[in-house]
């Protein structure tokens, strides 16, 4: 059983921000694979469903990023789920728009939401990374940045890069992290 948190804020005005890049992930994941409705449990929204042959709770912690493990450790608990068949999908701002990388544990980089997540369960689990880039100019603030919303240009590249992290969540849950970090490797090769 796995345990899948789509990192984001809740509310309208976030809605399609790169910082919500994770919300628009767990989306993709309940399109794709045919999960429950969404419905309000452990200070998020939680579906059902299965990608291969693992069990698997999306969850998309309502609380702002800031907050994002409270509502995490409510979800693990209950279902008693590991650190480690923990996936948590989020933007990042050290790589470039459209890259998506894996690992388990390492540091946060700043991100209020995995710092929520690591004061509550411990660093190590499962991160899927999207790539949401960093400004062009210097003196624009990342916040304002993560907070904008994508551009026509790149929301179109966004449905391939959502498609690929779908892909790479069931690569993460049939064959674990190194599999899924060779098949990202292998994707960023042939674009």
């Amino acid at each position: 059983m796995f345990l899948v948190v789509g990192l984001g804020n809740p509310g309208e005005e976030y809605a399609n921000t790169r910082h919500n890049v994770g919300f628009m992930a767990a989306d993709a994941l309940s399109r794709r694979y045919c999960f429950s409705q969404f419905k309000s449990k452990f200070d998020g929204l939680i579906a059902e469903g299965q990608i291969g042959s693992e069990k698997v709770y999306l969850l998309k912690p309502q609380t702002f990023m800031n907050l994002s493990g409270n509502s995490v450790v409510k979800a693990a608990l209950f279902y008693k789920i590991l650190p480690e068949n923990i996936i948590v999908i989020h933007d990042d701002i050290d790589l470039s728009f459209g890259q998506i990388k894996a690992k388990i544990g390492g540091g946060n980089a700043g991100h209020n939401g995995l710092k929520s997540i690591d004061a509550h369960i411990t660093p190590q689990y499962n991160r899927i990374r999207i790539g949401v880039g960093r400004p062009a100019d210097k003196a624009h603030q990342v916040v304002d940045f993560v907070l904008g919303h994508f551009s026509k240009t790149d929301a179109k590249t966004l449905e391939t890069t959502l498609d690929t992290v779908c892909q790479s969540v069931e690569v993460l849950i049939e064959n674990g992290i190194e599999s899924c970090s060779n098949f990202l490797g292998m994707q960023q090769r042939q674009k």
